[in-house]
């Protein structure tokens, strides 16, 4: 009777510890940059005005233009390493489903053209539901993915708009 308890007991130990890992995974799934505005759901692509990018929330990923070719990175283009993500203006495409929201991007570049600002957007990072952690940096003007990669899921850039802190 004792051995029956103990296996009932380890089976139930293992479907609990596996439905968690279940939950985790799903939970992490697809969720926004800490630079992504606050205020959507169901969303799959950011177009990024100012540097002629789009940005895969699902996949964590940027796509870009590179030589005529559309690239996917987790990092933006050389030439925008000092983009400011937090600061930038990101065009929420709620009304797309596919994976190549680059098919649109004649009417986007021209619709949503650099220097697009529609209003003030408030980013994750800085929602009122935001709680700090130790380790971020504040009051320094740093909103730097690579400083300790603080959930910005690698965009690899130093976060500041061409270099003014």
């Amino acid at each position: 009777m004792k051995t029956l308890k103990l296996i009932a007991v380890a089976i139930f130990l293992f479907v609990s510890t596996a439905n968690h890992a279940q939950v985790s995974i799903n939970v992490n799934f697809g969720t926004p940059p800490q630079w992504g505005p606050v205020g959507y759901s169901e969303v799959s692509y950011y177009y990024l005005p100012d540097v002629e990018s789009y940005y895969d929330i699902r996949a964590h990923q940027f796509i870009f233009l590179s030589n005529g070719i559309w690239i996917r990175s987790g990092n933006l283009p050389n030439r925008y390493r000092n983009y400011d993500l937090y600061n930038g203006y990101k065009v929420v495409l709620n009304d797309y489903h596919g994976s190549r929201p680059y098919g649109h991007y004649k009417e986007h570049k021209v619709k949503y053209y650099r220097g697009y600002n529609k209003g003030h957007q408030e980013n994750y990072r800085s929602a009122s539901n935001y709680k700090p952690r130790h380790d971020d940096n504040h009051g320094n003007g740093n909103h730097n993915g690579n400083q300790g990669n603080h959930g910005d899921h690698g965009n690899g850039n130093n976060g500041h708009k061409n270099g003014k802190h």
